[in-house]
C-alpha cells in the first residue's frame, strides 16, 4: 500500500489486535487453527477431491447482503460471493482486495484508490469506477455503522479505474472500517445497486470466488465455484490472499437443531459445524473423526430498551443490572467454565488498546435486595416485561430464561418471546415488542464499531455517546483515546443501556480429513477441501 499520512493510533490499534490474534491462537486446540496439516505434494497429487463441501450453520441467514446485516452466517456465507476494496489479513492489517492501494491527503480528509483491471463480476461484466462509487455510497448510506462514523462521507469516480472517498474530518479508523467484516461494503455491479429493493439486494452478484447458484428457504444456500475468478498469488492470510475454491460446490446448511447439526458432522454429512453447544463439547472431542477449534468468540450482552416502554426510565434498567447473577447465566448458557469469563469490558481482555472495567461497579451484582428498592423507587406495579430471543443460539436461549428467572425473583412480571433468528432479527427493530435482548456480539477492532454504541441495533440515542465516539476517533494520541472509551464503557453501565454478561469462546467442528480450511473471526472455507 501507498501511504501518505496516516495517523498514529492506527498503528497502535493494529498491534493490540495483533497482539488478541495472538492469544486467540493460543486459545485454540493443540492442533492449532487449521483443520488438519497438509499432505505432501505426492500424496495430494494421488488423492481425489469431493466436488462439494458441506456446512452447517445454526441459524438461516436473513439475507446476504452484507451492507444491511450484523448477522454472522450472512456475513460468513456472503464473504465468499462478494469482495471489498480493502480487507484484513491474519495480522488484522489493512490490505487491497479489489484496490491496487490507497493514497491518504497530508489533511486526512481525501482517500484515493486506484482499481485493479480486468476484475469480472460473476455476469461477466468488468468491474470498473462507476461500480465502485455505486456500492459504496450506499453502503455509506444504509450500513448502520458507516451512517453514524462517516457522516457526509462520499465516493466519486476520477477516471474508469480510480476512486476518491472524501471525509468530512480525518479519523484514525476510516481504513479499517472499510477493511472490517461487520457489516462489509460488498463491490456490486452498478445496475444492482441502482435496481435494489429498499430492504437489500436480492440479487447476489459479485467478484468472489464463489457465486450465488440457489437459496432454498429453511435447507440451504448453494453456491459454485466462479471459473473465471481470478485469485491473488499471495499467500493466503486472514481474509486476504489466494482464493483457490478448489471445491466445486459450497452447501451452506441450515441446522437451527442442535442435536441434528451434532449428529450430522459425526457421520461425515456435514464437514464443518459451527456454534457447537458446549454440552456436546466431551461427545465430540471423544470423536476420532473430528477436530474441534476453540477460539474467542465474543461477548455476550444484554441490551435494555432505552427509548420505549417501561425501561425508558433509567431506574428500571439499573434494577436490572443490580439483579443479574451473571455467573448463572454464563454457567447456564456455556456450561464449561474454562470457556467462559467474567469481565465488565466490551472488547476482549487482551485487546490491550481498549480494554478496562469500567463500569464495573454495575457489573454482575447480583444484588436483589438493591434490585427490589430501586423497583420500589420507580414505582413498579407488575408491568409486564418482554424478553426477545431465539433457540437458533443455544446460549441467547439459556440465557434469556435465567435471567427472567432472576428478574422474577424481584418481582417483576416477565415473558419470554421467541422466533427464528430472521425474525428475531426484524422484532429487534420494533422496540415496541421487547424490552430486553441478548446477543452474542463478536469483537470489533475499535470501540465506535461496537453494537453497544449504535443506535441502529438497539435503539441507544444519546448525545453523550455520539461526542464520546467522535472523541475517540479524533484522539491525537492512543492514549488520549483509550480515556476516552474508558469514559464511555463507564457511562453505559451508568445509564444501563447493556450490560455485557460475560465473555466466551466459539467453537466449530470440522472433519479431520479436511486440507486447508482456517479460521479467522470466522470458518475461511474459500481454499478447503476433502478427499473421497
Amino acid at each position: 500500500m501507498k501511504f501518505k499520512k496516516i495517523n498514529v493510533l492506527v498503528s497502535v490499534i493494529i498491534l493490540s489486535i495483533l497482539l488478541a490474534a495472538c492469544s486467540s491462537k493460543n486459545n485454540t486446540n493443540e492442533k492449532g487453527a487449521e483443520a488438519s496439516a497438509s499432505p505432501s505434494a505426492t500424496q495430494k497429487e494421488q488423492k481425489e477431491y469431493k466436488n462439494e463441501l458441506n456446512i452447517a450453520l445454526t441459524a438461516q441467514p436473513p439475507t446476504l447482503d452484507s451492507a444491511v446485516t450484523v448477522s454472522a452466517v450472512a456475513l460468513d456465507t456472503a464473504g465468499n460471493i462478494f469482495e471489498q476494496l480493502f480487507t484484513l489479513n491474519a495480522d488484522y492489517k489493512p490490505v487491497p482486495v479489489l484496490a491496487e492501494s490507497v493514497e491518504i491527503s497530508q489533511d486526512g480528509l481525501t482517500y484515493t484508490f486506484p482499481l485493479r483491471k480486468g476484475v469480472k463480476f460473476h455476469n461477466g461484466k468488468e468491474m470498473t469506477s462507476e461500480d465502485v462509487v455505486a456500492s459504496m455510497n450506499r453502503w455509506l448510506a444504509i450500513s448502520s455503522r458507516a451512517k453514524v462514523l462517516l457522516v457526509n462521507a462520499k465516493f466519486e469516480a476520477i477516471d474508469t479505474y480510480t476512486v476518491k472517498l472524501t471525509v468530512e474530518k480525518p479519523s484514525s479508523d476510516v481504513l479499517i472500517l472499510i477493511s472490517s467484516q461487520a457489516q462489509f461494503p460488498s463491490i456490486m455491479p452498478k445496475e444492482i445497486i441502482d435496481t435494489a429493493p429498499a430492504d437489500g439486494v436480492t440479487e447476489y452478484i459479485g467478484t468472489g470466488p464463489y457465486k450465488f447458484q440457489e437459496w432454498k428457504q429453511d435447507q440451504y444456500i448453494h453456491l459454485v465455484k466462479f471459473q473465471d475468478y481470478q485469485s491473488s498469488q499471495e499467500k493466503a492470510s486472514g481474509f486476504y490472499g489466494r482464493k483457490d475454491a478448489p471445491t466445486e460446490n459450497l452447501y451452506f446448511h441450515f441446522v437451527t437443531d442442535h442435536s441434528t447439526r451434532i449428529a450430522g458432522v459425526k457421520t461425515g454429512k456435514y464437514d464443518i459445524a459451527d456454534s457447537i453447544p458446549i454440552e456436546n463439547y466431551d461427545e465430540l472431542a471423544a470423536d476420532k473423526n473430528l477436530e474441534l477449534l476453540s477460539f474467542p468468540g465474543g461477548a455476550l450482552t444484554a441490551f435494555l430498551n432505552t427509548s420505549e416502554g417501561l425501561l425508558s426510565d433509567v431506574k428500571y434498567r439499573q434494577a436490572i443490572l443490580a439483579a443479574l447473577n451473571n455467573e448463572e447465566i454464563m454457567l447456564a448458557s456455556f456450561a464449561k467454565p474454562e470457556l467462559y469469563s467474567l469481565a465488565p469490558g466490551y472488547l476482549g481482555a487482551n485487546q490491550v488498546q481498549w480494554a478496562n472495567d469500567a463500569g464495573a461497579e454495575y457489573y454482575n451484582q447480583a444484588d436483589p435486595e438493591k434490585a427490589k428498592k430501586l423497583l420500589k423507587e420507580a414505582g413498579y406495579n407488575g408491568e409486564e416485561i418482554t424478553l426477545l430471543t431465539t433457540k437458533d443460539y443455544a446460549e441467547m436461549y439459556a440465557a434469556t430464561l435465567v435471567i427472567q428467572e432472576q428478574l422474577r425473583q424481584i418481582g417483576m412480571n416477565v415473558k419470554v418471546v421467541n422466533y427464528d433468528f430472521p425474525t428475531f432479527l426484524e422484532t429487534k427493530n420494533d422496540r415496541s415488542k421487547w424490552d430486553l435482548f441478548v446477543a452474542s456480539t463478536g469483537y470489533q477492532l475499535t470501540p465506535p464499531q461496537l453494537l453497544a454504541v449504535n443506535p441502529d441495533w438497539a435503539g441507544l440515542n444519546d448525545d453523550k455517546v455520539k461526542a464520546s465516539l467522535a472523541a475517540i476517533r479524533g484522539a491525537a494520541t492512543p492514549e488520549d483515546a483509550k480515556k476516552e472509551w474508558e469514559q464511555l464503557q463507564g457511562y453505559l453501565y451508568e445509564i444501563g443501556s447493556s450490560t455485557v454478561i460475560g465473555h466466551y469462546n466459539g467453537i466449530v467442528a470440522v472433519n479431520k480429513s479436511i486440507e486447508d480450511f482456517e479460521l479467522f473471526e470466522a470458518p475461511v472455507v474459500w481454499n478447503a477441501k476433502i478427499a473421497k
